[in-house]
C-alpha cells in the first residue's frame, strides 16, 4: 500500500474517532450508551494497527509482523487502561472494572486484527492490478 495514501486514511479515520467522541463527550453517550466505547475501542484499535503498519513501514505481511502489530496493539491497549484506571480512581473516585478491561482490550486487539485483514487485502487487490 501507498505510504501516502495510508496516511491519509489514518488522518481520516482519527479525525472520525475524534468527532465520535467530541459527539460522545458533549451528549453523554457514553453514560447513555452502555456499549459506545466498544467501537470507539475497535475504531481506535484499527487505527492504532494501521499507524503501525505504516510507521514500521511494513510492506508485506509476514507472521513476524503479525506478531508485532498485535503486541503493539495490545501493549498501548493495556496502557491505555492503565491510564483509565488511574484517571478513574483519582479523578472520578470509580471503582476498577475488570469486566469492561477486559472487553476494551478485545476490542483493541479486534480492531487491530481488522487493520492486518484489511491491509492484506488492499495488498493483494494491488497485486491482482499488477499482474
Amino acid at each position: 500500500m501507498d505510504s501516502k495514501k495510508l496516511l491519509i486514511r489514518l488522518l481520516s479515520l482519527i479525525f472520525l474517532i475524534f468527532l465520535l467522541n467530541y459527539l460522545a463527550m458533549r451528549f453523554y453517550w457514553y453514560s447513555s450508551i452502555w456499549y459506545f466505547d466498544m467501537p470507539m475501542h475497535f475504531l481506535g484499535g484499527l487505527w492504532l494497527g494501521l499507524a503501525l503498519i505504516w510507521f514500521l513501514k511494513i510492506k508485506d505481511i509476514s507472521l513476524k509482523s503479525i506478531f508485532y502489530l498485535i503486541l503493539g496493539v495490545l501493549l498501548i491497549g493495556v496502557l491505555w487502561e492503565v491510564f483509565e484506571i488511574i484517571i478513574d480512581r483519582t479523578i472520578t473516585g470509580n471503582l476498577f472494572n475488570t469486566l469492561d478491561t477486559i472487553s476494551d482490550i478485545f476490542f483493541d486487539l479486534a480492531g487491530g486484527t481488522f487493520a492486518i485483514f484489511y491491509f492484506i487485502k488492499i495488498m493483494s487487490i494491488k497485486k491482482n492490478i499488477v499482474q
